[in-house]
């Protein structure tokens, strides 16, 4: 099983990140945005929502459901709907391929403030509850080189993320050093 992030792309990086996905994991800010790629001729969608995938929604705030109506409704997405980006307006998923995921925050800490989890954590723990053996790769961001890139496929930086005040990194590094260090998971790229 093969689960990417986001809009995290495969194609042209075949060679580093493989080409299988079984589990496409995001919320609406992270999905891939350019849903105009759909070649008409060919009944082809872009190759980040691979045909056999499964899309998995995860909802921290209630503005990530009223996303997945109108995507499952086809309705129009407005941008004054509360997204701090902009969103996908169409997913090439029919409903029985889109599963939801609820993240809950404690309410006893307000969201943000260093309390919401990357995406790639709440996958990791996800994961470790269906799977006897979980593998990562691409985790362990070295916050002391604020210009090295955030992710393989983009120009974006470490500094973008340092600057996230609602994550907690460093945290987030010392839970994941945990479960390699319990060998509850394999770091296949050493940077945990």
């Amino acid at each position: 099983m093969v689960v990417r992030l986001n809009s995290a792309p495969v194609k042209g990086f075949e060679k580093e990140v493989r080409s299988k996905t079984t589990l496409r994991i995001t919320y609406p800010e992270g999905t891939m945005q350019r849903p105009e790629k759909y070649d008409q001729g060919t009944m082809q969608w872009p190759e980040q929502y691979d045909r056999d995938s499964l899309f998995v929604l995860v909802g921290f705030k209630w503005q990530n459901f009223k996303w997945l109506k109108y995507i499952v409704y086809k309705e129009r997405v407005s941008a004054s709907d509360g997204f701090w980006k902009s969103v996908a307006t169409r997913v090439p998923k029919v409903p029985p391929e889109i599963c939801i995921l609820i993240f809950h925050i404690s309410s006893r800490r307000p969201m943000g403030r260093g309390n919401i989890p990357t995406l790639g954590s709440v996958a990791v723990t996800m994961v470790l509850h269906g799977c006897d053996e979980v593998a990562v790769t691409g985790f362990g961001r070295d916050m002391s080189t604020p210009n090295a890139p955030l992710h393989y496929y983009e120009t974006m930086c470490m500094a973008v993320i340092k600057e996230s005040w609602t994550r907690n990194i460093q945290r987030e590094k010392e839970f994941l050093r945990k479960l390699v260090k319990a060998h509850v998971s394999t770091d296949l790229s050493n940077g945990i």
